[in-house]
C-alpha cells in the first residue's frame, strides 16, 4: 500500500474543518490558518482528547529530538577525520558503552520524565496555558518567552548542579553522570533518575512560572524551547569544539569546550548554556587557567612534531584528570581534606 503524505494531510485538514463547527474549533475558520495550524488541530481532532494529544504529542517529541540529534555525533564518534576537533581525542566511546548509556537513557525517560510530560501540561494549563488552540503565537511574542527559560534554567541548573556536587547528594545522585570523564552525545541525560527530575525541574519550572505570572504561553512555544534545551544539552556533551561551534560566534554561549572540562576536571564550569553564572560567581577559574595552559602550551610547541604535541596535548589532559579525580573523591567523602594536593 503506498503512502501519500500530502494526501493523507489533506484529508485530515478536511476532516478538521469539518467536524470544527461541532468540536474544539467551532469558531474557526480553518481556510485562514497556515499548514502547521491546520495539522495541529488535525491532531486534536483525531485523538479526540487533548490531554492524551498533547502527553504523546510531548513525549514524542522529546524522543525524537533527544535520539535525533545524538545520532549525527554517533556517526561523527565513528569517523576518524574528527578526532582534530575532538576535546580529549583519545577516549572515544565504544559501541557498548553507548549501548550502556541509551539503555539507562531510555529508562529514565521512561520512569521519570513520561510522567513528568504528561502531567505537566494539565498543571501549566490550569495555570494559563494554551494547547490545542490556534493559530500560533507570532515569533515576536514567543523569541522573549524562550529568551526567558534559557535565562531562567542555566541559573537555576547552576545552583542545583553545584549541590550535586556535594557529599550525599554526589556520592548516591550525580556520581552516575559523571561516569564518562570524556563526555559524549548521548550521555547527556545519562543521569540517575533523582537528578534527571532535579534538574529537569529547571527546565520546565520556567515555562510553568511564566504562566503564573502571565497567562499567556503556548504549548507550541515550550516544544520549541524543548528542542533548542535538548540541542543544547547534547552539543555540550559531544566532547568536539570546530570552528564554527556557537561558542565561537557567541562568547559567552558555553558549549562543549566549556562542559568537558567540568567532565574532565570535575570542578568549575556548572552552567549549562551561558557561561555568566561561572564568571561571576568565580567557578571557572580552573577552567581558564588550563584554557591559558593549552595556548601557552601550542606556542612553545609550534615548531614540535605532531607527535610531539599531541603527547604534551595528553599529558597535560592526564594532570587536570588526576587532580578533578582527587576533587571527586574528597566530594564524596572517600578521602580526607589534608591528603588531597593543593595546586
Amino acid at each position: 500500500m503506498s503512502f501519500n503524505a500530502t494526501a493523507v494531510a489533506a484529508a485530515a485538514a478536511a476532516h478538521a474543518s469539518q467536524l470544527s463547527s461541532q468540536s474544539l474549533y467551532a469558531n474557526i475558520d480553518f481556510t485562514k490558518l497556515s499548514w502547521l495550524e491546520q495539522m495541529w488541530a488535525a491532531w486534536y481532532l483525531w485523538i479526540d482528547n487533548p490531554i492524551i494529544a498533547t502527553g504523546l504529542m510531548s513525549f514524542l517529541l522529546h524522543e525524537i529530538v533527544y535520539f535525533g540529534r545524538s545520532i549525527p555525533w554517533i556517526i561523527i564518534d565513528a569517523i576518524p577525520y574528527f578526532r582534530r576537533w575532538k576535546l580529549q581525542p583519545n577516549k572515544i566511546p565504544t559501541p557498548q558503552e553507548q549501548w550502556e548509556c541509551t539503555k539507562m537513557v531510555l529508562f529514565s525517560h521512561f520512569t521519570i520524565e513520561l510522567p513528568a510530560i504528561w502531567l505537566f501540561h494539565p498543571m501549566a494549563e490550569h495555570l494559563g496555558m494554551t494547547t490545542w488552540q490556534v493559530p500560533f503565537p507570532s515569533w515576536q511574542t514567543m523569541l522573549p518567552q524562550i529568551a526567558i527559560f534559557f535565562v531562567f534554567e542555566d541559573m537555576f541548573h547552576y545552583f542545583a548542579h553545584q549541590a550535586l556536587h556535594t557529599g550525599v547528594l554526589y556520592k548516591h545522585i550525580h556520581k552516575l553522570h559523571h561516569k564518562y570523564s570524556a563526555p559524549f552525545g548521548l550521555a547527556a541525560e545519562y543521569a540517575h533518575p533523582a537528578e534527571v527530575f532535579i534538574l529537569g525541574t529547571g527546565t520546565i519550572a520556567g515555562p510553568i512560572l511564566y504562566c503564573w505570572f502571565t497567562r499567556n504561553l503556548h504549548i507550541l512555544t515550550v516544544y520549541i524551547w524543548i528542542t533548542l534545551r535538548l540541542f543544547q544539552a547534547i552539543d555540550a556533551h559531544s566532547g568536539y569544539d570546530f570552528p564554527w561551534s556557537l561558542q565561537h560566534i557567541i562568547p559567552f554561549w558555553s558549549g562543549a569546550e566549556h562542559h568537558d572540562f567540568h567532565h574532565m576536571a570535575f570542578t568549575n564550569n556548572f552552567s549549562t548554556s551561558f557561561r555568566w553564572c561561572d564568571r561571576i560567581f568565580g567557578t571557572d577559574d580552573k577552567y581558564r587557567e588550563y584554557r591559558a595552559r593549552i595556548s601557552a602550551q601550542k606556542a612553545a610547541m609550534k615548531n614540535k612534531s605532531k607527535a610531539e604535541r599531541e603527547e604534551a596535548e595528553r599529558n597535560l589532559i592526564a594532570e587536570i584528570e588526576a587532580e578533578g579525580q582527587r576533587a571527586e573523591a574528597l566530594a564524596e567523602g572517600s578521602i580526607a581534606p589534608k591528603t588531597v594536593k593543593v595546586q
